[in-house]
């Protein structure tokens, strides 16, 4: 029962934050509106999630993450109106960049196959 408790919650806080994103509501110009939470991970006492942005354009990737963290405090509030639990997470956005990664791990495996 827990687990399919922290499993909302986790869905529920990446659906926030996406939308915030999406509609514009964090004003900082250094945010793309192509980025994205790809996953999340919530501690099992909800005081700490870890959010994993990633970006269209990569270029724009670090700086996206970066305006999210200095928002933190705004999109949390906005999770404690959603959530209405004891403890709202304290939120660390990280680049997620597994996409990009597995791209250059196929291209050395196709160079390696040549």
């Amino acid at each position: 029962m827990a687990d399919y408790i922290q499993s909302r919650n986790e869905a529920r806080i990446m659906e926030v934050v996406n939308t915030l994103i999406v509609s514009g509501e964090i004003k900082n110009p250094k945010l793309s509106r192509f980025a994205s939470i790809n996953d999340i991970s919530l501690s099992r006492d909800n005081a700490y999630a870890t959010l994993y942005v990633s970006c269209l354009e990569d270029r724009q990737l670090e700086s996206s993450v970066a305006a999210l963290q200095s928002a933190a405090g705004f999109i949390q509030a906005r999770i404690a109106r959603v959530l209405k639990t004891k403890n709202t997470p304290k939120l660390n956005f990280v680049a997620d960049t597994t996409e990009r990664d597995a791209a250059r791990i196929d291209a050395l495996l196709e160079s390696i196959k040549q």
